[in-house]
């Protein structure tokens, strides 16, 4: 019986022994196996990543010609017209008004002149953001309170990092532009209040508008659909979430948060 106990203590110690490098071997490709699908995962990642950036790029340029194109024509585009105007109606046998007719064409001008500066600054584009996202955010609440339609509040908290992401900045900048455009298009809002805060290793951007609000199944939130789709798509891609929070008559709050830098 001793014997017999033996032999099976032998037995299993040597299927123990034969097996032990199967185990190790099976882990081994197991392991190598996930390490080559998360290399993969993040490749993935990257080329998204660097796929999004570009196509934000490409939409911060378009959305700024428009800009421009609608600065040239709605605001530079007059002013010139009356400058224009205002000269041609100069009549020299009557020198007082002559002179204020003059005077007024000077002051265009130079409000002409000051228009084109700030367009100068917009054309910069990713310059732009290179000297701060705040400094970008201050431009574009520039154009648009040139409308007179809206009263844009503007608060800065906190210090940005000195290493500073600047593709994060760009993303997080059309983001911006894109709820700015829903704005201007569905909410019929008359006050925007914009917050910009680097708060431990976060930036936060809230914004809030006085205006209609929606619900999920209004027309104006199947409208914005899309939009709000690419927001919580470029916010998830920085490791970040965009939160939505609207009501009927209650205006929309909208906050992106991201890790930063």
């Amino acid at each position: 019986m001793a014997n017999n106990n033996i032999t099976e203590l032998i037995l299993i110690a040597t299927l123990i022994f034969l097996l032990a490098p199967v185990f190790i071997i099976l882990y081994v490709l197991v392991y190598n196996r996930r390490k080559i699908m998360h290399i993969e995962e993040k490749e993935q990642m990257k080329l998204a990543f660097d796929a999004e950036i570009v196509k934000t790029q490409l939409e911060v340029q378009e959305q700024t010609m428009q800009n421009i194109g609608a600065d040239l024509h709605d605001n530079i585009g007059q002013l010139l017209s009356l400058s224009s105007l205002t000269l041609n109606s100069i009549q020299l046998d009557d020198l007082e008004k002559a002179r204020q007719k003059i005077d007024a064409a000077i002051d265009l001008t130079g409000r002409s002149i000051k228009e084109m500066r700030l367009l100068g600054k917009l054309l910069q584009g990713d310059q732009l953001l290179g000297v701060g996202l705040s400094e970008a955010i201050c431009h574009e609440i520039n154009w648009i309170e040139k409308s007179g339609k809206y009263q844009v509040n503007y608060v800065h908290e906190g210090e940005e990092p000195p290493n500073s992401s600047l593709d994060k900045d760009l993303i997080i900048f059309r983001i911006l532009q894109e709820v700015m455009n829903n704005i201007i298009k569905h909410s019929f809002a008359t006050q925007i209040n914009i917050k910009l805060a680097y708060i431990g290793q976060q930036m936060q951007l809230h914004i809030h508008d006085n205006g209609v609000g929606f619900n999920g199944d209004s027309p104006q939130a199947t409208n914005m659909g899309m939009g709000l789709q690419n927001m919580h798509k470029r916010a998830h891609i920085v490791g970040g979430e965009l939160i939505i929070q609207s009501q009927k008559n209650e205006g929309t709050r909208i906050s992106v948060i991201i890790p930063y830098p």
